[in-house]
């Protein structure tokens, strides 16, 4: 049956029960069954989902079965979701200091077979529910800023906080998805116990809309032009729109120069911003970051 499994125990206080039934609930709407793995097969079938998801240059597999259960034996978050025996889903993370407060989550992807079923989300929940077990109320990741799909599950959808802008944080990767350009990345930190966070939890996020906001006076501060490539406006109201293109890895295969451009218009704009105090609160999924540029 579809489901969540290993997350509670039966003295599980509110918070505990809340989050493992949120967790269930996006695991059966899936249709997958999300558990931690520990067996090799198990691990070994991650590593693979992982490079057929990232398509990595020969000699840069993203993550080996042997650290893998390095990490499990060291107590930190494996899991997979399955559709009976298929794997379609994984994620791992590791605790941070101090004494772990935070778990930080290094990767999560499925399959194409898995696109458009919510699969992420009931990964994603289920550890959620795993880390407030181990009493662990952050979580923390990285996302590329540009990819706009990712934008949206991360701070709307999972309603994360957009933390901190990280020019080329993990240097060259050389992969399918990343290509050969700098990796940029957001670190997005969840509060599990936010009112926010419990309600995107629940299938309530908070969404914002920015055709409102630039009626009511934001300004756009990047945004598309005719062809496709970046042009910057000013930034000179309380609520400034920062865009990103539909499919940036498309243009990173079919105009590379392009590509660069929005990584460079993108770091100046919204990495400048965020580094000059304002703060990102939302993302609208037609391809918006709205940013406050005053305490919001």
């Amino acid at each position: 049956m579809a489901g969540v499994t290993e997350v509670v125990t039966n003295t599980a206080p509110p918070l505990r029960d809340e989050a493992a039934l949120a967790a269930a609930t996006a695991a059966t709407a899936s249709g997958v069954e999300v558990r931690t793995l520990a067996e090799v097969a198990d691990l070994a079938a991650m590593t693979r989902l992982f490079e057929a998801i990232w398509r990595p240059a020969p000699g840069n597999q993203p993550v080996t079965a042997e650290l893998l259960r390095a990490m499990v034996s060291a107590g930190n978050y494996v899991a997979g979701a399955f559709d009976g025996p298929e794997l379609l889903g994984a994620c791992f993370g590791f605790f941070g200091g101090p004494a772990k407060g935070g778990l930080h989550s290094h990767i999560a992807g499925v399959a194409t077979a898995g696109h458009g079923r919510g699969i992420g989300f009931a990964l994603k929940l289920h550890q959620r529910a795993w880390a407030l077990h181990q009493d662990v109320a952050e979580i923390s990741w990285t996302f590329d800023p540009l990819v706009r799909r990712n934008a949206h599950f991360n701070l709307t959808k999972l309603a994360a906080r957009a933390a901190h802008y990280l020019p080329d944080f993990y240097g060259p990767m050389r992969d399918g998805i990343n290509g050969a350009g700098d990796t940029d990345r957001i670190m997005a930190v969840w509060d599990l116990t936010s009112p926010p966070v419990r309600a995107a939890a629940g299938g309530a996020p908070r969404r914002l809309d920015a055709v409102a906001l630039k009626n009511q006076g934001a300004a756009v501060a990047l945004a598309a032009g005719p062809g496709g490539a970046p042009v910057t406006g000013p930034a000179d109201a309380p609520v400034v729109l920062v865009a990103v293109p539909p499919d940036i890895e498309a243009i990173r295969r079919a105009d590379p120069e392009q590509g660069r451009a929005w990584r460079v218009a993108l770091r100046e704009v919204l990495g400048g911003l965020m580094a000059g105090g304002a703060s990102v609160t939302g993302f609208d999924r037609a391809g918006w970051y709205v940013v406050a540029r005053e305490p919001s």
